[in-house]
Formats: structure tokens, C-alpha cells, sequence
């Protein structure tokens, strides 16, 4: 399942997501997180190594084609 499936996703519940192109740009936390309860938005470069990591809160993503 991909962020953009489930609209309540917690923002910073998980160590690893997986995103899809639809989710680019990539942000930690996604649009479909809660920002009250977590770190400001930074986007996240994925598209050349196809992994990032957040440097707030460590959360790792990984592309899905």
C-alpha cells in the first residue's frame, strides 16, 4: 500500500514507508499526515537513488516504480 492509499496515516508512526512517483516531490511528513503533532515539512531528493532518509525524524522512504 502506498501513502497516497491511506489518507490517515499518523504522522512519524512508521520507520519506512514506500512512495510511488504520484507522491513526488516527496515530504516527510506527506501531505496526508497531521503536521500538529510532528517536525516542519522537508522535502526529501529520492528520485536519484530511488531511498531517503528524514534528518528530523529518520523516517526512511523508498520508490517504488
Amino acid at each position: 500500500m502506498t501513502a497516497t492509499q491511506d489518507p490517515s496515516i499518523q504522522a512519524n508512526a512508521e520507520r519506512s514507508y514506500t512512495v510511488s512517483r504520484a507522491d513526488l516531490p516527496l515530504s516527510c511528513p506527506l501531505p496526508e499526515m497531521a503536521l500538529w503533532n510532528s517536525h516542519p515539512r522537508v522535502y526529501l531528493p529520492i528520485e536519484a537513488d530511488g531511498e531517503a532518509d528524514c534528518p528530523y525524524c529518520s523516517a526512511h522512504f523508498v520508490l517504488k516504480d
